[in-house]
């Protein structure tokens, strides 16, 4: 099976955790789209969903799916997302997308955090994937100097030519070469240092279950 085949698969598989009548988290990345191109199909089924993203929000909109500023909403019974790594105890490192901090934001209201991903994203430690810091703009080379003296290459994201703007109005700094053996410690380091946003380590509140597209079909794993 193709890398996207394995994506749409656990896209379908998350299906059974949405709740009817209910809203949905909705996270940000290529797995996500496929999640949403799946709850499009059954969006009579719920009220609508939560975006972690601008991205995410207008392709809910295209399916005709209602979308809700999270300011409306006091709980869900359910986030569902990709990641770029997920350990075996469910920690993970996401933000590939650039969208982390709307992502950790909209996972703390669900109840339940589903990770969907294909079986190249578990690891037994975290940090081959560069962890993505989203930072005030003002702060980005502070920042950076602080995280490359846990001696590591902090770099500046860009798009363009130009640094990489969040939906935040924010920066992203990504730290390359850690191998991340506590992830809850380093995810609060991090995230005290002044002019950091968010880490995009999700390890204090990881995933409830990840749903893994194999080969051999979709695992699932529970934490």
């Amino acid at each position: 099976m193709t890398q996207d085949e394995l994506k749409q698969a656990v896209a379908r598989a998350a299906i059974e955790y949405v709740v009817d009548g209910e809203i949905v988290g909705v996270g940000t990345g290529s797995t996500a789209n496929f999640f949403i191109d799946e709850l499009g199909k059954i969006k009579h089924r719920i009220k609508g969903a939560v975006a972690s993203s601008e991205v995410t929000a207008e392709r809910l909109r295209g399916h005709g799916i209602t979308v809700f500023d999270l300011n409306e909403v006091d709980s869900m019974p359910v986030y569902i997302d990709g990641a770029d790594e997920i350990t075996p105890q469910g920690a993970m490192i996401k933000g590939g997308g650039a969208a982390l901090t709307r992502e950790k934001i909209v996972a703390s209201v669900a109840q339940k955090f589903i990770c969907i991903a294909d079986g190249s994203k578990l690891v037994d430690v975290l940090g081959k994937f560069p962890l993505p810091v989203e930072v005030i703009p003002m702060a980005q080379s502070v920042v950076a100097r602080k995280l490359a003296s846990l001696g590591c290459e902090a770099r500046l994201r860009l798009k363009d030519g130009k640094p990489l703007v969040t939906d935040n109005g924010c920066y992203i700094i990504d730290v390359i070469g850690l191998a991340i053996t506590d992830p809850v410690a380093l995810e609060a380091s991090i995230n005290n240092i002044v002019g950091v946003v968010t880490v995009g380590l999700f390890a204090r509140q990881g995933a409830n279950v990840c749903l893994l597209g194999t080969a051999d079909g979709v695992k699932k794993l529970e934490f």
